[in-house]
């Protein structure tokens, strides 16, 4: 227990002092943290690859296309626009308060800690990093212990890419020993399940600080768009079944009309087919489950349904098939009253239901009578229909005609609302997260204007003032 309280208190230690010393601050070291981040992941893409294939069977492709890229690509997207990103923005203010000026100027927070999950444990560990070393803080980071290959690799290689403790890592056994989430931090980011996000918004709330988090759910689909059935119908697929589902942001189930229900389990048999095999099993883009009593929670989602395409699965490799399953009406559609256990809380595998109700309305009120989603995506050609899911519910993002596509751009936040999560990163919003925007206001001595909000109150020049306030 001592060793672990040791680790993370070097850990937190050296952050600081590396913090509070100003170094993290200047554009120079900033832009230097972000390239030595950059080395890291192109200088070792490869064994990185290799290490999270070990961990979740996913092959080196889509770990570069999913993970690395992502990454990589934010920090160059934030090293073109750091400099800009850091201006002082000047303010225009009210007559009231002539004559002086202001400016708004972004302040790093200090030090953030990231703990990371699973299931993309590079992506989801080192994108926040970005917006952390752009904006100028230190950080701690946890990886996730479930995925210890790849925590292991990046436990030796923080250390040879950053000597100067601007970034420091702790292992997932001695963080929870050594009480990591309860030191202080300036802001906390957590990617994971809402349980683990409530321990962490707990622990946080003892010292104040600010909290980004990430939490998933049952992000649903809408599919009406009979003349591009097949070409949605692969869009579903891959966002669905790419990492065995376990994506934060897959479409958790798809809703459409009891006519279409056939039609659409037909043409995501065909799209399985096509992008996996016809036995994905030995397909090598086609991941593993993180662990045996991951197989045994999704297996058990098949009892009370209706199993279209796929169900086998297999203990000892982890192996959940590409499975498509159709959801009996009656009863509450989906939340934690839902009629059968696959529709009560997320999924986080490849197993896909297919639910029909009887109209895109329906389909809005079950969304809405249960937490908001992470991401929401609609499948129609109906601009009405689109519409009516963009003003009627409320969704972390909402994609028009495929899915998972809005995490590959750093123009856009990555970010829940209500029960997916708080707070947003990527490209431009990291740097806001990650930072104070502190107002800073100048007012000369003379003429001494205050004087005539002061008392002794004299008139007419307070109603003077008053008038001018009222203005805005």
């Amino acid at each position: 227990m001592s060793d672990a309280h040791d680790e993370v208190s070097r850990a937190v230690s050296a952050a600081r002092t590396r913090f509070d010393s100003g170094t993290t601050r200047p554009l120079a070291a900033r832009k230097k943290n972000l390239r030595a981040l950059r080395r890291l992941l192109v200088e070792n893409e490869n064994a990185l690859a290799d290490a999270v294939q070990e961990d979740l069977g996913k092959s080196r492709t889509e770990t570069g296309l999913m993970e690395i890229s992502v990454v990589v690509g934010e920090i160059s997207y934030a090293l073109r626009h750091l400099r800009r990103w850091r201006r002082l923005k000047p303010v225009t203010l009210p007559a009231t308060l002539w004559p002086a000026h202001a400016h708004l100027r972004p302040e790093p927070l200090g030090v953030v800690l990231i703990l990371a999950p699973w299931n993309y444990p590079i992506q989801l560990l080192l994108a926040p990093l970005v917006g952390v070393l752009a904006a100028g803080n230190a950080a701690v980071l946890k990886p996730s212990s479930q995925a210890p290959a790849t925590a292991a690799m990046l436990i030796k290689l923080i250390p040879q890419y950053f000597r100067d403790g601007a970034v420091t890592i702790v292992d997932g056994a001695a963080a929870r020993a050594g009480g990591l989430v309860s030191r202080r931090f300036d802001h906390i980011v957590f990617t994971g399940s809402a349980e683990f996000g409530h321990e962490v918004l707990r622990a946080a709330a003892e010292h104040l600080t600010p909290v980004t988090l990430e939490l998933g759910g049952k992000s649903p689909a809408w599919f009406d768009d009979d003349r591009h059935i097949d070409v949605a119908a692969k869009r579903l697929a891959w966002a669905k079944f790419s990492n065995a589902g376990q994506t934060c942001v897959a479409p958790d189930y798809v809703m459409t009309t009891p006519d279409r229900v056939d039609a659409l389990v037909a043409a995501l048999r065909r799209a399985i087919a096509d992008l996996w095999g016809s036995d994905p099993r030995t397909n090598p883009d086609y991941g593993r489950i993180v662990s045996a009593k991951h197989v045994d929670r999704l297996a058990s989602y098949l009892d009370d349904v209706d199993v279209r395409v796929g169900g086998q699965f297999d203990r000892d490799e982890r192996y959940v098939a590409p499975t498509v399953v159709v959801v009996g009406q009656g009863g509450s559609v989906v939340g934690p009253d839902a009629a059968v256990a696959v529709m009560r809380q997320e999924i986080f595998g490849p197993v896909l239901p297919v639910v029909p109700v009887v109209s895109p309305h329906a389909a809005a009120d079950a969304i809405n009578g249960c937490e908001k989603p992470l991401a929401m995506y609609i499948f129609s050609g109906s601009r009405r229909t689109r519409k009516l899911f963009e003003r009627a519910t409320s969704s972390g993002s909402l994609v028009y005609g495929a899915a998972l596509v809005q995490l590959a751009s750093s123009r856009l936040p990555f970010g829940g609302v209500g029960g997916s999560g708080m707070g947003a990163y990527h490209g431009e919003y990291s740097f806001k997260t990650f930072s104070h925007v502190k107002p800073v206001l100048t007012k000369p001595v003379r003429p001494d204007t205050l004087r005539l909000a002061q008392p002794p109150y004299l008139e007419p020049w307070t109603g003077l003032v008053q008038h001018l306030m009222r203005r805005g």
